[in-house]
């Protein structure tokens, strides 16, 4: 039996996460699912960047190709603002039920060294996700790693991204800058 699969949103947060369980001797195995990364260049950047940095590090990486925008943009249309509760669940839910259905003992994921997500949230997804796959949730609070991780990412040239992932969170990036030209534009 393997013990833990590791959901990766990205190589910086693997940082934050993948040393602390090595030092605590875990080997986690990285699973790459984000269907929620758009456009698909940003998710291309982003994967290709985890497989240079499995690489690197020696670490077992589990690739599940799927860029859904359209799925994604279905089934957050009518709550935009909401939409980081079903990012949260489907991915989840997808590692949850592939450590199951693939011996893992236990998963983890790296929204929980994020300081930028709802920590409190995605634990509860994972212990829901955990009961119901009947696969152990393995619980780490990897946030006061994140800063340490990021700078990490950043000495070794990690690709950093500017935004959570899906093309909304895109446009709260730029939610400002939108503004300052609507003002510049319209006068």
């Amino acid at each position: 039996m393997k013990d833990l699969l590791l959901h990766c949103c990205c190589a910086p947060c693997s940082v934050s996460c993948v040393e602390p369980l090595r030092h605590e001797g875990l080997e986690p195995v990285a699973y790459w699912y984000n269907p929620n990364i758009h456009p698909f260049k940003e998710y291309e950047a982003r994967r290709n960047c985890l497989i240079e940095y499995s690489k690197a590090i020696k670490l077992d990486l589990i690739i599940e190709e799927e860029y859904g925008l359209e799925k994604f943009t279905k089934n957050v249309v009518h709550d935009i603002a909401h939409r980081c509760v079903y990012c949260y669940e489907h991915r989840i839910e997808q590692t949850a039920k592939f450590a199951k259905q693939n011996g893992f003992k236990a998963f983890t994921t790296t929204l929980l060294a994020s300081v930028y997500q709802n920590h409190e949230q995605i634990k509860s997804i994972c212990e829901k996700y955990a009961d119901k796959y009947d696969v152990e949730f393995l619980y780490r609070d990897f946030r006061p790693n994140f800063r340490a991780g990021n700078q990490n990412a950043r000495d070794n040239g990690l690709y950093m991204q500017k935004y959570c992932g899906c093309i909304f969170s895109e446009q709260d990036r730029y939610s400002k800058q939108i503004e300052r030209d609507k003002k510049k534009f319209n006068t």
